[in-house]
């Protein structure tokens, strides 16, 4: 994998989540890989739910404009979604609402970048459902999410010590991680148009 810049996070702020475990083992992956990885924990972005007289009034809260700011550095994205009633996570929605917003940098961050969609739950389809919701939602803001992705069912009983337990869905996430890795790093040079 060439040099691309990837930035992760997962839409949970619980500190115990499942969610944020698989996007510390996917980032290590695919800094393993070769990838420039940006972790973001959105505890640390702490955003108001979107409001457009906020807005209007106030612009970008200091840390949306922070979060979007990041966001434009990035060449990829890897996003690890807990599903919420069937769709993604409010403050995953709210944070991914401030950053299509006009302010702190112009136009879209999401725009022609390549996004990797993972999620884990100890429900039976891992979280699928929420990344159908996701998927439309980043294909909207002008992102490509990769046409592979991972839920991994069962996450109360999938990780261990940090790590996934099962050797063949580590091997699984280790083998998307690359592909996608590869991926994105042709469509950096396929299309910088879209940049």
């Amino acid at each position: 994998m060439s040099q691309i810049h990837i930035v992760a996070l997962a839409g949970s702020t619980r500190k115990d989540s499942y969610n944020k475990t698989l996007i510390r083992v996917a980032a290590q992956l695919a800094e393993e890989s070769g990838a420039r990885v940006t972790l973001l924990d959105l505890t640390n972005f702490p955003m108001p739910i979107f409001d457009g007289d906020l807005e209007s009034g106030q612009g970008l809260p200091a840390k949306a404009a922070e979060f979007k700011r990041i966001l434009d550095t990035a060449d990829a994205f890897v996003i690890a979604s807990p599903e919420y009633n069937a769709s993604v996570s409010g403050v995953l929605k709210n944070a991914l609402d401030w950053a299509s917003r006009a302010g702190a940098v112009e136009g879209s961050v999401f725009s022609g970048k390549p996004a990797l969609l993972l999620s884990a739950s100890p429900g039976g389809l891992g979280g699928l459902r929420g990344l159908n919701h996701l998927r439309d939602i980043l294909l909207n803001l002008g992102a490509f999410p990769f046409n592979q992705q991972l839920a991994i069912p069962s996450a109360h009983e999938a990780f261990e010590d940090g790590g996934l337990k099962d050797r063949l869905t580590h091997e699984r996430l280790s083998q998307l991680i690359m592909e996608f890795g590869s991926y994105a790093s042709k469509l950096q040079i396929q299309e910088p148009a879209l940049r």
